[in-house]
């Protein structure tokens, strides 16, 4: 892979120069969604599949960008002195956004680049590509320019605020954070209102992780997930009038059921009734890991999923049905939809002989009922980002 890389890169930038390698993973989250921009916990690992991204300092302060998924734009062209937020931009809004952040928090990037980038992650998926770039890139900034101050903490903080800041998604810390910080074979128990953690290691001695994506395309910045923050910082703030609390994580679910009445809209009392049980239940769900408990896992997760359809209502007809078929399949320990929704994908744990006919029943069951097909993949967990030559 790294070698057909190399190829493109020279041959749409010559060769010559110090020209490094670096991989960035995707992420998928076991459990613990909408809960990172409520103050709550997660609970992600990331992925062997991810970002590769070839890169070289230039002596201007010119940005040339060419991603061999999107090979139709062409190598795309920008300056050190153009990092605005533009439509046409495409996917290069996200390299941009994090050198911008960069220089927001004193880190000066005084040189160009010219960079390629190849993601293995589907697109639209759901397992964080966006944030793969935005991490990859904040790596390159960290070891091109010498920011040896800068930890992988202080990366996915830039690229969160980069996504924030410039590009107009209020995502949480989460996405960066797992890509940044991951580990094999562990998942990352983060409390996002500390961002304190601890990683805890995934044993399935006789199961695996399967990913469907639904194929159902979605930009997060059109869709309502800039809504759903909204209403739980609404809920919040009427929750704040009657309860001394910084954020819906605070809260249990019985102290909500206390205070839920200071709400006034009932769907915004949903959202936040889901946003403080979902965190619970990444609480209990990584206590029973530790205890070895897989089945108790797997109930969670499909409370999960639940609670994201009926509460959050951020399923839609395709991951309800990947996931509601999917329960119906033996070796089955659990499954949700992961990530935003909206689209994009679900996670399973499948016990090992069961695999292939999960993979074969559930996309049957989804191409007869949506139209169209899902593609599945069998994960492992790998490392966080990182330079690899």
């Amino acid at each position: 892979m790294q070698e057909k890389l190399m190829e493109k890169f020279k041959e749409l930038y010559q060769d010559g120069g110090d020209i490094r390698t670096y991989f960035s993973p995707g992420r998928v989250n076991l459990i613990g969604e909408h809960t990172d921009y409520n103050g709550g916990h997660v609970f992600p690992c990331a992925l062997t599949i991810g970002t590769y991204g070839i890169a070289r300092m230039r002596e201007d302060r010119k940005l040339r960008f060419y991603s061999m998924n999107f090979e139709a734009l062409g190598v795309v062209e920008s300056s050190l002195e153009d990092l605005v937020y533009q439509e046409e931009a495409n996917w290069t809004n996200f390299p941009k956004g994090v050198i911008w952040a960069f220089r927001e928090h004193g880190y000066e990037v005084l040189k160009g680049m010219d960079l390629l980038l190849f993601g293995n992650i589907p697109n639209g998926s759901g397992l964080s590509s966006s944030a793969s770039v935005e991490v990859l890139t904040g790596v390159i900034l960290k070891d091109m320019f010498g920011f040896q101050d800068v930890s992988m903490v202080d990366i996915a903080l830039y690229g969160q605020y980069g996504e924030n800041k410039f590009n107009g998604m209020n995502c949480g810390i989460m996405d960066q954070f797992a890509i940044a910080m991951g580990k094999k074979d562990h998942a990352i128990f983060l409390d996002t209102s500390t961002l304190n953690y601890e990683y805890a290691p995934i044993r399935l001695e006789d199961a695996k992780i399967v990913i469907a994506a639904s194929n159902k395309k979605r930009r997060l910045t059109d869709s309502k997930y800039n809504e759903r923050r909204s209403e739980c910082e609404t809920a919040l703030a009427q929750i704040q009038e009657v309860a001394d609390i910084q954020s819906l994580g605070e809260l249990d679910e019985v102290q909500f059921e206390k205070v839920k009445g200071a709400v006034f809209d009932p769907v915004k009392a949903k959202r936040a009734k889901h946003a403080v049980c979902e965190n619970q239940r990444t609480v209990r769900a990584v206590e029973a890991l530790k205890s070895n408990d897989l089945e108790t896992f797997g109930e969670l997760m499909n409370e999960s999923h639940i609670s994201l359809r009926d509460d959050y209502e951020v399923t839609g007809p395709e991951l309800d049905t990947l996931v509601e078929a999917a329960w119906q399949q033996p070796g089955v320990i659990g499954s949700r939809m992961t990530g935003a929704g909206f689209g994009g994908c679900t996670v399973s744990i499948v016990k090992n002989e069961t695999v292939d006919a999960f993979i074969e029943n559930v996309g049957s069951i989804y191409q007869e009922k949506i139209g169209y097909g899902a593609d599945f993949y069998v994960v492992e967990i790998g490392e966080g980002a990182r330079r690899l030559s």
